[in-house]
């Protein structure tokens, strides 16, 4: 995709991440998913404007909740899924569910070749966690998922 110079027009993408108590937050993906914290700002009263947590070789963006941006607690959820490979998930469940995160759908193997489940962090986000067991050919995995319904 590029814009019309002929230069990409997508240099950067990564999540940003609406909370009720942002600070608690960033200590939570610090310590169950790693994450480094890369810079803060916030504003007059404290609340975080802005924090940027590098997690692996990915990057997402927690904020406070405020009038515009609201958390997905104060909207009865979310409708995203943050997916993470990682080389251990049941070690990345447990470590979540250490600090609070609930199971949604516990770790366990799927049928498409990953052991993953799904946890809700304890702001409202979803985690989907997983890893490669079975390196699979779509076409196998489309086999699986057809059989899986029928």
């Amino acid at each position: 995709m590029t814009n019309a110079t002929g230069e990409p027009a997508v240099t950067r993408l990564y999540a940003r991440l609406v909370v009720c108590d942002a600070a608690r937050a960033v200590d939570f993906y610090r310590d169950a998913l790693g994450a480094e914290e890369t810079e803060r700002y916030t504003g007059p009263d404290g609340t975080i404007v802005h924090a940027m947590l590098r997690l692996g070789g990915a990057a997402i963006a927690v904020k406070d909740a405020d009038p515009a941006d609201p958390a997905p607690t104060s909207l009865g959820g979310s409708p995203v899924i943050m997916a993470l490979d990682v080389p251990d998930a049941d070690a990345v469940a447990e470590a979540m569910l250490r600090r609070g995160a609930t199971v949604v759908y516990p770790v366990a193997d799927q049928h498409y070749g990953q052991r993953g489940g799904r946890l809700a962090d304890p702001f409202g986000h979803l985690w989907m966690i997983s890893q490669t067991i079975e390196d699979l050919t779509p076409g196998e995995i489309q086999r699986r998922t057809d059989e899986l319904f029928t």
